[in-house]
């Protein structure tokens, strides 16, 4: 996973960098085709913002979260993405069914002989 990380007004510290990635552990544990994770942290006055978008196969997934607390509102991201992540692969699973009952009657040719 590549984890990207950047800062609008804000100093990506050592401190900040360690709680992201602890933070998004949790989501490479529940799913591992993650190819790419692109975090923003942004700071207006009273605002802090944290937006993170995961690039998986065949999709992207975009969580936000604002708070007064930075950590705070990288917690409640981590959290939402988590939660997407969670039903973006439970898609999946039922996915290949679907697909499985759908190409089976569509393999049963109509040979009728008269």
């Amino acid at each position: 996973m590549n984890l990207n990380l950047s800062g609008h007004h804000v100093t990506i510290t050592p401190g900040i960098r360690g709680h992201v990635n602890s933070k998004l552990e949790r989501i490479t544990r529940h799913f591992d085709h993650v190819i790419n994770v692109s975090v923003i942290l942004s700071v207006e006055k009273l605002r802090q913002k944290a937006e993170a978008t995961v690039h998986v196969r065949g999709k992207e997934i975009y969580v936000e979260n604002e708070d007064e607390d930075l950590y705070v509102a990288i917690d409640h991201m981590a959290e939402k993405l988590d939660r997407s992540i969670l039903k973006y692969k439970d898609k999946l699973r039922e996915h290949p069914h679907d697909a499985l009952k759908h190409h089976s009657d569509a393999a049963e040719p109509d040979n009728k002989e008269d």
